[in-house]
């Protein structure tokens, strides 16, 4: 089943970004998940998505050639250093940021969208995935995120570590917390621009997360969690991409139900060995 994704270039395309991108959101959304930000992601999508129909505007509207895809991310990593902004004005309500962004990036998406005459193909794409809207210049662009993602975490991994878990003492070590969080949330905002060509924009969120879920039923450890976040996110992208593309669906669908699956699956699976951990002790 894998022929096709190998012997077309855009399907090739398809296929490895969507290999990176497996990588880099579990890997990003397993400290969302722990620091409790999950929602940040909804957030930034919905940035995004404004981003994206603000890029389709100027080139229906101005003849303005701007790729949906760098308009998305411009405005994604702007809307994570507003929430960054909000979170420092709203100290005793710092959750609040999160929905005032969001709302914000649907006020705007809905009236980017009006203005470009409403949906079209390549917007559904953009909300829902595409096996064939990944070009080269769009893989290239994220394979280097992906690279700067994995350097970036690999080089604050205790620091981050340190503020998902505990950030007082973070602060009392005399870690920069605010600037290191500040350059974690803009990472976030790197991921779900680089993943909305395959996941979508309302979908990007759920591979965030929903790997994460399923390997804390099973994981043992922080580092595990990790390593099987990034294994479940992997299974979920690849299945989904070609289940997708067979069945002539977007991917992102495909790729959410194979990670619920997956999530039913690892509590299932935690059930059955506490269940025998019991009748052990029993006998």
């Amino acid at each position: 089943m894998l022929a096709d994704f190998l012997q077309y270039d855009f399907l090739r395309n398809t296929f490895f970004t969507g290999i990176l991108i497996g990588i880099i959101a579990p890997l990003l959304g397993t400290f969302i998940v722990v620091r409790r930000l999950s929602l940040i992601a909804d957030a930034l999508s919905h940035v995004t998505l404004a981003g994206i129909a603000f890029g389709l505007l100027l080139e229906k509207k101005f003849a303005i050639m701007l790729s949906p895809l760098y308009s998305g991310m411009a405005f994604s990593v702007l809307g994570s250093i507003l929430i960054e902004r909000l979170r420092g004005l709203y100290k005793a309500y710092q959750e609040i940021a999160i929905p005032i962004i969001l709302s914000g990036g649907v006020g705007l998406s809905v009236i980017f969208i009006s203005l470009a005459d409403g949906f079209n193909t390549e917007l559904f794409n953009y909300l829902f995935g595409s096996v064939s809207a990944v070009s080269q210049n769009d893989f290239y662009t994220i394979a280097g995120i992906s690279i700067f993602i994995i350097i970036i975490i690999g080089l604050f991994f205790k620091e981050l570590f340190t503020l998902s878990f505990d950030e007082e003492h973070a602060k009392i070590a005399g870690l920069h917390a605010k600037y290191i969080h500040l350059l974690f949330i803009v990472l976030t905002a790197l991921v779900i621009a680089a993943s909305i060509r395959i996941v979508g924009v309302l979908l990007v969120s759920a591979l965030m997360t929903l790997p994460v879920a399923a390997s804390m039923r099973i994981a043992k450890g922080f580092k595990q969690m990790l390593v099987l976040s990034i294994v479940f996110g992997e299974l979920a992208v690849i299945i989904g991409l070609i289940s997708g593309y067979y069945l002539s669906i977007p991917p992102g669908g495909t790729i959410v139900m194979v990670s619920i699956l997956i999530l039913l699956l690892s509590i299932v699976a935690k059930k059955l060995k506490n269940y025998n951990r019991r009748n052990k002790t029993v006998k």
